[in-house]
């Protein structure tokens, strides 16, 4: 019997391109073999994100997916939004992926078949494995920020990773649940956090090539603002460990129960 599937997608401001990225997600869900549902989660957008959602659901007809929409009442932050939705989660593995579909749905197999057969506990999307997967590249500051960054991040933590960044990573659940109980960067460290973490937990973490191309008109992240933040992230990660944050609290000998899915 296949595995469900939940895939969620934060989105902030995303009303011009959410309505094409969810029907194709759409799509792949109706080619699966499994169960799959669909998690938006509107991270406080104040240009209609949340309208188009529900236009866009109801458009694609009475057989389609699951299509769960989750609002923020005002934006909190792309670490919160994830977390939201895998909280909402009920499926065997959750896949994330950025509203843009920076990465297409295409290549979700890549990250689930690792999962499925118990290869690795978290499956994450990598640009840095393979280059000629690359279709649109980033121009050539962003590019260079983001080496930078990665080498930041294997000099301050122990994972031996490519990219940490690429926004399309897929997780057992209940291994993972954990983890995002243990998440506490709001912003877009929030994925350096999660696997830092896994890795103390002993997770088993995969890093996959995947095709990826970059939306120019549409990035959101400042290279000055939003680098010296993750930068400040960055120690944050280090000092909770050092404060014994990341220690996941004991559960009772005789609770043996997966912790309640949240109410819709």
């Amino acid at each position: 019997m296949a595995e469900s599937l939940s895939i969620i997608i934060p989105a902030y401001n995303e009303a011009p391109r959410i309505g094409p990225s969810l029907e194709e997600v759409i799509r792949f869900a109706n080619d699966a073999a499994g169960e799959v549902e669909i998690i938006v989660v509107d991270d406080g957008s104040v240009d209609g994100t949340a309208e188009v959602v529900r236009v866009t659901r109801a458009r694609m007809g009475p057989h389609r997916p699951r299509v769960e929409l989750v609002q923020h009442e005002r934006n909190r932050g792309k670490g919160v939004a994830v977390r939201t939705g895998f909280n909402q989660a009920a499926g065997d593995i959750v896949l994330f992926s950025d509203a843009d579909l920076s990465t297409p749905m295409s290549e979700a197999p890549r990250l689930l078949q690792p999962i499925a057969q118990d290869q690795c506990d978290i499956a994450v999307g990598s640009r840095g494995l393979d280059p000629s997967l690359i279709e649109v590249c980033q121009d050539g500051l962003r590019r260079r920020a983001g080496q930078f960054f990665n080498r930041i991040v294997r000099w301050m933590t122990p994972l031996d990773l490519r990219d940490t960044q690429c926004g399309f990573k897929a997780f057992r659940r209940l291994a993972a649940m954990p983890v995002f109980g243990l998440q506490r960067i709001d912003g877009f460290a929030f994925d350096v956090e999660l696997l830092y973490v896994a890795t103390k937990l002993g997770l088993r973490v995969l890093e996959v090539p995947v095709r990826w191309s970059h939306a120019r008109q549409h990035s959101k992240v400042s290279i000055l603002r939003d680098g010296a933040r993750m930068g400040g992230d960055l120690c944050r990660i280090r000092l909770n460990d050092w404060r014994c944050r990341y220690r996941p609290s004991p559960r009772p000998a005789n609770d043996r129960q997966a912790v309640p899915r949240a109410p819709r």
